[in-house]
């Protein structure tokens, strides 16, 4: 087993000072030729290596990361990503490592735009953000780039722009995947609605991305599918369930519909016996898909994962200012596909 040497034994077997060894291994201070090449030969020969968490835990170093991340009460989704906060603040807390939440609402881009200039404002090491809006997240990148603040994103890309870490998964193949899912269930020919449900879609590039996979998929198989595309949004004064019933009315009748948020048990919740029913696939295990999910009532839920993606880009960013670890430019996750056989797997 190889010794853990300390500044004391390298001092003595240079026949140096401690204070010698120290300026050399930290690259502060004047040393003489004589001594940097005693010092560095001992160094060589015992293979040493500094502990950076040693090494910040003796500076009192603190590195503060800032999450801008939307808000759970206004959707579930997002509760997860709290979950891997905690986790994370109960593991690297006692390293150095503050987490500051910048919380805003999903459906306000206005909302969104003033955390931001909050967080930025106080100057974090690193910032991690939800690119909600791709506009707003992208000029917000630009800023925090200017000012030398490490950037990272999760659950959507922003291209065109230099962020240090990106996680999430590919969506434009999670598209595919619901696609070719259509395909096996439906066969060659079939009727489709593609469902955006309860985003700020003019911005949200994230479903735009999953719409361009899914329509390529039947495009490049070259199948007879008629795919229509449609925007809900609740109404402040509307019950959501009164605009999903009028929906549902107003459409021609469809084989299957492919809901791109984590809203697809609204459909599911309309579903009558009246109405024939389509083959649902959504996304993400919340707790009312996770109930229609074991009914059978929604086919395929596409599990993006938000708990993980929070906790790796954390993670990763908390590694690379301990132990200096490169960050990693993107970072794709698996797409994983839930029904009501395997879905208790994913819930543990």
């Amino acid at each position: 087993m190889k010794k853990n040497y300390t500044i004391k034994d390298i001092a003595e077997l240079a026949g140096v000072s401690k204070g010698t060894v120290d300026r050399v291994i930290h690259k502060r201070g004047k040393v003489s030729s004589k001594a940097l090449e005693q010092v560095n030969k001992v160094l060589d020969q015992i293979e040493y290596k500094p502990n950076p968490i040693a090494k910040s835990l003796k500076n009192n170093k603190v590195y503060n990361i800032a999450i801008l991340l939307p808000d759970a009460d206004n959707d579930p989704y997002w509760l997860p990503c709290y979950d891997a906060i905690k986790q994370i603040e109960n593991e690297f807390s006692h390293f150095g490592i503050k987490i500051k939440k910048g919380i805003f609402n999903p459906q306000s881009t206005e909302s969104f735009t003033k955390s931001a200039e909050i967080i930025l404002a106080e100057k974090p090491d690193a910032i991690l953000m939800v690119p909600l809006f791709y506009k707003e997240a992208k000029d917000f990148a630009k800023n925090c780039v200017d000012a030398n603040i490490k950037m990272a994103t999760f659950n959507n890309y922003i291209k065109d722009q230099k962020i240090d870490l990106q996680i999430g998964q590919d969506l434009f193949q999670s598209g595919r995947v619901a696609a070719k899912l259509f395909n096996m269930l439906l066969g060659t020919k079939a009727s489709l609605a593609i469902l955006h449900i309860d985003e700020a879609f003019q911005n949200a590039s994230h479903m735009q991305e999953k719409e361009l996979g899914f329509k390529t998929y039947y495009l490049q198989k070259e199948l007879d599918y008629d795919i229509s595309v449609y925007n809900l949004k609740k109404e402040a004064k509307i019950p959501f369930k009164k605009t999903i019933d009028h929906f549902l009315k107003s459409i021609t009748p469809v084989d299957g519909l492919f809901v791109t948020t984590s809203k697809a048990y609204l459909l599911a919740n309309c579903m009558t016996e009246s109405f024939s029913k389509p083959l649902i696939i959504g996304y993400d295990l919340v707790a009312e898909n996770i109930d229609h999910l074991a009914h059978d009532k929604i086919a395929f839920l596409i599990h993006q994962d938000p708990k993980k993606q929070v906790y790796l880009s954390l993670t990763k960013l908390i590694e690379y200012f301990l132990f200096g670890k490169p960050l990693q430019e993107s970072l794709s996750l698996p797409i994983d596909i839930i029904n009501s056989e395997n879905y208790p797997q994913y819930l543990k």
